[in-house]
């Protein structure tokens, strides 16, 4: 009798909490399949307070992924594959893992591409959304010997596979059904914070507004706490607005409800192109904004990026105009939407999870065919390429 066939082991490394939402539909898609062993870990997550001292929440947020039915580990070695939002500090600790990069947040910032650069050594199996991104990872010169696969975006699947229940959503949040809508979803550097504050609170009193931080705006670290502190003192004297708790680390209830959408330069707003809806962008100066070695922080100008598909504005007292502007139908900016949709997105058709594990399983065989040579003959002739 044959002895049973090992499970693979999968990995998804979560960095943060928020790198979840990237993954939750990988994550149910390998769990449903007997044939995988899916565990979860969670090793970045600090509080920091004091301006100096750092709190690790690893095991906190473990026991939330626990709870929620899932397997948690402290160790991130032995595993088959391995899928992480971000690159790896260590990937020599993974071993020989198949390292599967699904990117935690693809927008208009340089930073992946930057820290891909810096690991050329690496290889990544890389999935992203489009043709645009895999453009711009080639335009960069950062892969080494890391391989690209256009799946579309997993972490939109739910979008398309009628997930969410706008009625109940509202409901949840005390909002009125008959009002529109505002999502605001700054990102925390650059951030238009500090600038929308007030505007953003006067300018929307006949609508429902629902504000999404950066979780980084919560926890200390890499942008200051004031950033929730701020909106938390808002919102008790403006009833019409909703902060959503850093609890909440997924967005996509909230893309689903929302009438537009307002930020600067969150990868939020590839997402919420996506749901066809029109965006709000407030304009920076891309040109003063640099990392500390001097190279820019966006790799594209947001005063022109999505130009005539979504609604530009520099100035905080126009807000309310650019609101109407946005929630107003314009055929023009309709079809400039759907052309960016297939520059940007492979396919949306909330598949895209599921073409991630066909290649996964491909590589799979491939890796175990170059280990076992009476199996190579077999599948040499059905690699995946580029």
């Amino acid at each position: 009798m044959e002895g049973k066939k090992r499970k693979i082991k999968v990995l998804f490394k979560i960095g943060f909490l928020y790198h979840k939402a990237a993954f939750d539909p990988l994550i149910e898609i390998f769990e449903e399949d007997a044939g995988y062993d899916v565990w979860l870990s969670c090793r970045e997550e600090r509080l920091k307070y004091l301006w100096i001292f750092t709190h690790s929440l690893e095991r906190q947020i473990l026991e939330r992924f626990k709870k929620e039915g899932h397997n948690v580990t402290l160790s991130e070695k032995g595993f088959d594959v391995v899928f992480t939002g971000d690159t790896v500090t260590n990937p020599e600790e993974l071993g020989r893992a198949i390292i599967c990069f699904v990117n935690h947040g693809s927008g208009i910032k340089n930073i992946m591409y930057r820290n891909l650069a810096r690991d050329k050594k690496t290889k990544y199996i890389i999935f992203v959304e489009g043709e645009y991104r895999e453009k711009k990872l080639y335009e960069k010169n950062c892969l080494g010997v890391s391989r690209v696969f256009k799946v579309g975006m997993p972490k939109l699947d739910p979008l398309f596979k009628n997930s969410f229940n706008r009625e109940n959503i509202l409901r949840s949040l005390n909002f009125d059904s008959g009002k529109k809508t505002i999502l605001y979803a700054p990102t925390y550097k650059p951030t238009s914070i500090f600038e929308l504050k007030e505007p953003l609170f006067r300018y929307t009193g006949d609508y429902n507004l629902l504000l999404k931080l950066h979780p980084y705006s919560w926890y200390g670290r890499y942008a200051p706490h004031n950033h929730h502190r701020i909106f938390e003192k808002m919102v008790k004297k403006f009833p019409h607005a909703v902060l959503l708790p850093k609890e909440e680390y997924s967005i996509l209830p909230y893309l689903h409800i929302a009438d537009t959408m307002l930020t600067e330069a969150s990868s939020t707003m590839f997402e919420f192109l996506a749901t066809g809806k029109t965006g709000i962008i407030h304009t920076l100066d891309s040109e003063k904004l640099k990392h500390s070695d001097g190279t820019p922080i966006l790799d594209e100008n947001n005063r022109v990026f999505l130009k005539d598909a979504f609604v530009h504005f520099s100035d905080p007292e126009k807000i309310k105009d650019a609101i109407e502007d946005a929630l107003a139908i314009d055929e023009a900016r309709e079809k400039r939407k759907e052309e960016v949709k297939k520059e940007l997105f492979y396919c949306l058709d909330g598949n895209a999870s599921g073409r991630v594990k066909k290649i996964v399983e491909m590589l799979l065989k491939d890796d175990e065919a170059r280990n076992n040579p009476v199996l190579k003959k077999h599948t040499d002739s059905h690699r995946f390429e580029r």
